[in-house]
């Protein structure tokens, strides 16, 4: 199960390192910068149709992300 606590920080720890800013993640996965705010905040959690295509812009693999 996915720890809610901890993927909203290594989700944005993640688009840190990669140099995104919340707008640029957005745009590439067609959601808005907020609905990345609010993961990033554990408000809520991607869509896990967008799993796959977050964790390819992220360079990790599914199981890295729903692991921490």
């Amino acid at each position: 199960m996915i720890d809610q606590m901890k993927i909203g920080a290594f989700l944005r720890d993640l688009r840190k390192e990669k140099g995104l800013t919340q707008e640029e993640l957005a745009g590439k996965l067609g959601v808005s910068s907020q609905a990345v705010s609010k993961w990033e905040t554990d408000t809520s959690c991607p869509d896990i149709s967008l799993l796959p295509q977050l964790c390819r812009i992220l360079g990790i693999t599914t199981d890295e992300l729903l692991t921490g």
